[in-house]
């Protein structure tokens, strides 16, 4: 191809882009645009005719002896005698040029970028529309310009547009994520279900790590498409005149009548209460205004405020009530209607203190009916007053009424939200704690049915990394705690022990010098559990053991003086592997802590068989500290001469030279081959049969 043909082929591809910018600007819902696209289309056309006109035919077979300026480089000023070096220099200055016209669009771009986000912002998507356009006047490749347009399209119910938008985002930056969220978001409103779960999937490609996000756009897609649905049924059936459907419509309407007597709605809403069968049922309540025939029912609002002094006021506030959780169970877009109106949510809490038992206990299975699902419980968390709320189900725990158990059902759906945790962060302390410490230190008094399922909720919130610390260092906490461990070790009330022993595992695993003070009294209930017919509190209280006796010098003393070296010993020649590992944990803690554990260990265990039987665990936690242990025992004299003979050097050099996970296990491992060796000198010998020496040389730094 010659350079005239290029050329020809270079213009006609620049008409062709500028002819698609004027189509999209032709088509846009802005009309000052619209009218800037026409002058402009009409230069274009007039700018094609002069160029048709001006244009003479060329003789290509010979060549041209005087070539027109038309085959020079656009804004290029070429001399035929200029220099190479000239010639650069124009290129290079045109660049610079073209980069500084950049510059300064980029910058009014960005201007009207931040100006048309403060309009939508404050709400104002018309305005919103008519920045970013201008945006996109100055830098027509800028994705974030056609990203926010679309936005508030879709603000603005214009979904067509705004996926117009968002696949010009994506012919800039084909890894623009926000582009498919809101062209999935007005997929959705157009009701192109699977076209939406593409675009959200498209994230999930590009960006694994916002797997959560996604999980939650795919999950409004199914909400809204089995709306939809339901909608479609209803209309259906309610068109088809069929007599359940013709129902709800009917009573609604004579609801809606005003200034009648409470029986009169009463008896209407109970009505209306079982019309209501099914989803086709609850569908069709919303479509009718359901929610707002209640809600604008003078009536009905003040018996829901409780200022009503109508003799049936009670009665109709229960109906309602039940009234909401039919029309609401299993159906998320019901559900989020009536959390939607300030009022109801007002109401539904400030309910939940009424003086009546039956309103009360309605208003907690509404509340319990929203916690069964995750979108229930998210509706929950952003539109009820918590805090409230929490303190009323508190409440109701610690008096053990008829209602404590619902109570219990609340929280510890909710207790499973990380959003739910994040808000009691810093009134953990006020709301939770005092509540239950006080039914700790009172357990003969506490339901015990109750106090197991609320040790759940304890350490379900406890997850959070605040919540814990908090809780570890707060001393009624653990006085509480120890006091319940007392009181739990009869027969009555051992249902307690087993969730409690586990939650103080779990806190004080936290740094906290607060539970020093009762440490020696924790630890000494542990060792006496230690002989419980139970496995499961065995077990428990040696991981509590294992936990507690790093914090306190003079709880290890205490317990070795109680015998718990034999108790732990016994627990270790068993098979558990939790009961194994948290056991080996506390003795190394105990042989640690002076001669008289590794003399009571060495007498039990003659050459040590249980420490080396650990050794080959498959375990790290408990090899390193079985290794450890050994290490201790070879202070005792004897104890290395005894191991000779046995598999000790072969195990020990095994995890010297293996690679493990837990840098403890080598260094324990090579400390106490090293120990080994110095105290009892002929296990050199087989060392070195194992090749061992140059091993254990090369882990010098370990033992120093």
């Amino acid at each position: 191809m010659d350079s005239c043909e290029s050329e020809d082929l270079e213009k006609f591809l620049k008409n062709v882009d500028r002819i698609s910018e004027l189509v999209m600007e032709l088509s846009s819902g802005d009309v000052a645009t619209q009218e800037k696209a026409v002058e402009k289309a009409d230069c274009l056309v007039a700018s094609l005719e002069e160029e048709k006109t001006s244009k003479r035919p060329i003789n290509r077979t010979v060549i041209n002896p005087n070539p027109s300026c038309v085959s020079r480089p656009v804004n290029a000023s070429y001399v035929p005698s200029e220099s190479p070096d000239n010639f650069m220099k124009g290129l290079e200055k045109d660049a610079e040029e073209r980069r500084k016209r950049r510059q300064v669009k980029e910058k009014q771009a960005n201007a009207l970028k931040e100006k048309g986000n403060k309009a939508f912002a404050l709400g104002d998507y018309e305005l919103a529309v008519k920045v970013y356009t201008e945006g996109l006047d100055q830098l027509r490749d800028m994705p974030a310009l056609y990203t926010n347009r679309a936005q508030a399209l879709i603000k603005l119910k214009k979904y067509k547009e705004a996926i117009s938008d968002c696949e010009w985002a994506l012919k800039c930056s084909d890894k623009c994520i926000k582009a498919y969220v809101h062209m999935g978001r007005a997929h959705l409103g157009l009701r192109n279900f699977t076209e939406s779960r593409l675009c959200y999937e498209k994230i999930l490609d590009m960006a694994p790590e916002r797997e959560t996000l996604v999980k939650d756009y795919l999950t409004q897609v199914d909400l809204e498409e089995k709306k939809a649905l339901q909608e479609e049924t209803a209309l259906r059936e309610l068109n088809d005149g069929k007599e359940g459907a013709m129902t709800i419509p009917d009573l609604l309407t004579k609801l809606d009548r005003p200034n009648e007597h409470s029986l009169y709605y009463c008896g209407g809403v109970e009505l209306l209460t079982q019309a209501v069968t099914d989803s086709t049922g609850q569908t069709l309540f919303r479509l009718n205004n359901g929610f707002g025939v209640i809600a604008g029912n003078n009536t009905i609002r003040s018996c829901l405020s409780q200022t009503s002094k109508e003799l049936h006021s009670e009665e109709l506030c229960v109906s309602v009530l039940r009234l909401w959780r039919k029309v609401c169970s299993g159906n998320e877009e019901n559900q989020q209607l009536l959390l939607q109106c300030l009022s109801t949510r007002e109401q539904i809490v400030q309910l939940l203190t009424s003086a009546s038992l039956a309103i009360q206990q309605e208003c907690l299975t509404l509340i319990c009916m929203y916690c069964q699902s995750q979108h229930g419980r998210r509706l929950v968390i952003e539109n009820l007053d918590l805090l409230r709320m929490v303190e009323f189900l508190m409440d109701c725990i610690c008096k053990e009424d008829k209602s404590g158990t619902t109570a219990l059902a609340i929280l510890e759906n909710l207790a499973g939200e990380n959003k739910f945790r994040i808000q009691f962060r810093e009134s953990i302390t006020n709301v939770f704690a005092p509540p239950f410490e006080h039914l700790l230190e009172n357990v003969a008094a506490s339901s015990q049915n109750l106090l197991p399922c609320l040790i759940s909720v304890i350490g379900a919130m406890s997850v959070d990394e605040v919540i814990i610390n908090k809780l570890a260092s707060r001393e009624e906490f653990w006085k509480s705690s120890f006091s319940a461990m007392g009181q739990c070790a009869s027969c009555e009330y051992r249902s307690i022990l087993y969730p409690l022993l586990g939650l103080m595992i779990n806190i004080a695993s936290n740094q906290t010098p607060v539970i020093q003070e009762y440490a020696v009294v924790g630890c000494k209930r542990c060792v006496a559990l230690l002989s419980d017919p139970d496995g499961g509190i065995i077990t428990r209280a040696a991981g509590l053991l294992s936990v507690v006796l790093p914090k306190s010098a003079a709880a290890t003393q205490e317990v070795v003086q109680q015998g718990v070296v034999k108790k732990l010993l016994k627990i270790l020649k068993g098979e558990g592997q939790t009961s194994s590992r948290y056991s080996i944990k506390a003795l190394a803690v105990c042989t640690a802590s002076g001669q008289q554990a590794c003399e009571e260990l060495v007498k039990l265990d003659k050459r040590l068989v249980t420490m080396r039987k650990l050794l080959g665990s498959s375990d790290e936690l408990v090899v390193g500290n079985a290794a450890l242990c050994l290490g201790h025992c070879l202070a005792v004299q004897g104890a290395a001469a005894s191991l000779l003979g046995t598999d000790c050097v072969m195990l020990l050099l095994r995890h010297v030279a293996g690679k493990a996970k837990r840098a403890d296990v080598q260094k324990n491992a090579a400390i106490t081959l090293g120990k080994l060796c110095k105290t009892e000198p002929r296990h050199i010998v087989k060392l070195r049969e194992l090749n061992g020496l140059e091993i254990l040389h090369s882990c010098l730094k370990l033992i120093t």
